[in-house]
């Protein structure tokens, strides 16, 4: 299946597609959040649909976009969409792929110097990072970088897509509860039933409410709190002390 060159919105701005500037999107942007109410939106570090052809996130190709993201005041979730490339499964590969390469990506760069007001969320509980957080915190030290909990600190986020208790035990032991925010799919990559449990695998409230490490807070914190910092334009008309 080949990516589509090009596509439009119904104001006929232009959104991400394979070469074209990202620069081209800010007009839609600017028009979803002014016009139309939204506190968020998705970015593709990837619309080939898993052929790699454009720059790197941190490559200035995106900066234009990330200017107009600061003086918004909204966060991009890193996220890709289908996969053409056979060689990658869209949700079992592809996906987790994306969010670990642009997770190097930032380790490598001085992106949120530049942008310090920029906030990235990557799904799917940071892709293999914090299952392998030892490696990038030596890789980062060996660079003489930031390491990975001072990289994220208020610019970088990870969600709760993770569909076993280890996996969300390791990654609230592992990442700081200030940088996790809550995400269930309901229902999303696994359409399915645990069979040891009985629930769907993807409701992921089950294995927050099971972790035994959590506070009361730290849960809050999680569930909503997290989520009113990044997105900022998030108005609730009333919210429980």
């Amino acid at each position: 299946m080949e990516p589509r060159r090009r596509c439009y919105t119904t104001s006929g701005d232009t959104i991400q597609s394979p070469g074209d500037s990202p620069s081209n999107c800010i007009p839609e942007l600017a028009r979803c959040v002014e016009k139309l109410g939204f506190i968020g939106c998705n970015l593709n570090p990837d619309p080939s649909g898993g052929h790699w052809t454009d720059p790197p996130m941190t490559d200035p190709w995106w900066f234009d976009l990330y200017a107009k993201l600061e003086e918004l005041d909204v966060p991009a979730m890193i996220h890709v969409s289908q996969s053409c490339n056979p060689n990658f499964h869209f949700t079992g590969a592809h996906y987790i792929n994306a969010d670990t390469a642009v997770f190097m990506q930032l380790l490598k760069s001085d992106l949120f110097v530049r942008f310090p007001r920029l906030k990235l969320i990557i799904p799917h509980g940071g892709g293999a990072v914090p299952y392998h957080w030892g490696r990038y915190r030596g890789i980062a030290i060996d660079m003489k970088r930031p390491e990975p909990a001072q990289l994220m600190a208020g610019n970088l986020f990870f969600d709760t897509c993770v569909y076993h208790q280890p996996g969300v035990d390791l990654l609230a032991d592992v990442v700081a509860v200030d940088n996790i925010l809550f995400a269930s799919e309901m229902h999303g990559a696994v359409r399915c039933k645990n069979p040891d449990t009985g629930r769907f695998f993807d409701d992921t409230r089950q294995y927050i409410e099971a972790n035994t490490s959590l506070s009361a807070e730290d849960r809050e914190k999680i569930y909503w709190k997290n989520a009113l910092k990044v997105f900022t334009r998030l108005k609730l008309s009333a919210v429980a002390d």
